[in-house]
């Protein structure tokens, strides 16, 4: 999982890609393709 500043670039990187907010910290997760996952703070 990466961790980085902004999540917009990664979020446009695949089709399904989603941002989530969970636990106060925001999550880019993909149910299709799970490499897809990046985490912000």
């Amino acid at each position: 999982m990466k961790v980085k500043n902004s999540l917009k670039s990664l979020r446009d990187r695949h089709q399904k890609n989603q941002v989530v907010r969970r636990r106060g910290r925001l999550f880019v997760i993909n149910k299709v393709n799970k490499r897809f996952k990046a985490r912000q703070g």
